[in-house]
């Protein structure tokens, strides 16, 4: 227990951990194997409260703080990094611009639906030509007399193609006054005329979330739909990630311990020359230095959260939980397996999907070199 987490934290972990070990953890390898999405497990965590943990009650959220969602973040992929990643993207770039962001009418509309279960909002920001560079976005946004002309395609959107997605936040290139190209975001219904999206399958990592490419063409977005202000969309982009590393820091701690319990548990069962793995100094040292990291990485963690719930900066800290956190997942993961040995190599066993899952935690919201140069960039180098 984290001296930063209340017994109201661990009371709200509890919580979740009885609907992951209910609901996620019997159909987890299965989905991954099959590259299903789940429907009917997605509602089950709308229901269960699990979307828009921190949004206000007046949203059909919970309205708790910031440390209650990223505990849920982590309990859920201490079991199944594919149910964390529909969940984390869903909350911290699907709801949170929208809140964050919009006007009254836009919650009003839109939030109800999201933190309820019958409905998704993905993140449209990833194109061929943008990711670590969002600048390099191409898609176009012509402003008319009463709507946006929007073309472009984004690829690798989380919750893109799923029937209870409703449709994304786009960021796209608009013009000023003077024509300079501007950043802005704009709200796209998935059932604007125009709108087609398609599943990416054949992923390594969280299999059975939904990862789509989504093509714009020629979709008329109501004025109404842009978000904030014209030219505000790549600093409400940047703010969004801030939070949104957050969540990929628990979907890394939250991978570690999962991993880490499973290399315990099994050093306790697996018998060689006579006594149990466990025994041995060389499993003892793994597990110690395996306990270590993830002792560091929750306490990195949440601390950046107490600096987000408090209203103080922490821009640097997310960024450094994002990159410690994701890296002990891909430490931790490794020394699992090698505690499981040849075992830890099959399909039939969790940690094998543990392994693969971790992967993508150094490359999504901000790779590690770019964390780095944000870090830096703190440091005022």
């Amino acid at each position: 227990m984290s001296i930063l987490a209340t017994e109201s934290h661990e009371a709200f972990r509890q919580e979740v951990r009885n609907f992951v070990e209910k609901e996620i953890k019997p159909i987890a390898p299965q989905l991954d194997e099959n590259e299903t999405f789940s429907i009917d497990l997605t509602r089950k965590m709308g229901q269960a409260g699990l979307f828009g943990i921190d949004v206000p009650k007046k949203y059909g959220g919970r309205e708790l703080d910031t440390l209650s969602y990223i505990i849920a973040v982590e309990e859920i992929s201490r079991v199944d990094g594919s149910q964390g990643a529909t969940m984390a993207a869903h909350n911290s770039l699907g709801l949170a611009p929208i809140y964050h962001f919009g006007t009254e009418e836009q919650r009003q509309k839109y939030i109800p639906q999201l933190t309820s279960g019958e409905g998704l909002w993905a993140f449209g920001l990833t194109e061929e030509t943008a990711g670590s560079d969002a600048k390099g976005v191409q898609t176009v946004a012509e402003e008319n007399s009463d709507h946006w002309l929007i073309n472009g395609t984004k690829r690798y959107i989380t919750n893109g193609s799923n029937e209870l997605m409703k449709g994304m936040t786009v960021l796209a290139l608009t013009s000023d006054e003077e024509g300079k190209k501007r950043f802005s975001t704009i709200l796209v219904d998935r059932n604007s005329d125009g709108f087609s999206t398609e599943r990416m399958l054949g992923k390594m990592m969280w299999r059975a979330s939904d990862t789509a490419e989504i093509k714009l063409e020629n979709i008329k977005a109501p004025k109404e739909n842009l978000l904030g202000e014209t030219g505000r969309g790549l600093g409400q982009m940047l703010k969004t990630l801030d939070s949104g590393r957050l969540s990929i820091a628990a979907m890394g701690l939250g991978l570690a311990q999962g991993a880490f319990e499973m290399a315990v548990a099994y050093s306790q069962e697996r018998v060689q020359f006579g006594e149990k793995i466990s025994a041995f100094q060389t499993t003892q040292f793994k597990l110690a230095d395996m306990a270590l990291k993830i002792e560091l990485a929750r306490n990195t963690l949440y601390n950046a959260c107490a600096l987000k719930d408090k209203g103080l900066p922490f821009g640097k800290e997310a960024a450094m939980s994002k990159l410690y956190c994701s890296d002990i997942a891909k430490e931790v993961s490794d020394e699992a397996v090698q505690i499981f040995s040849g075992q830890g190599l099959f399909k039939s066993n969790d940690i094998e999907r543990f392994y693969r899952d971790q992967r993508i935690l150094q490359i999504g919201e901000g790779t590690s070199e770019i964390l780095r140069m944000v870090i830096s960039k703190h440091l005022g180098l």
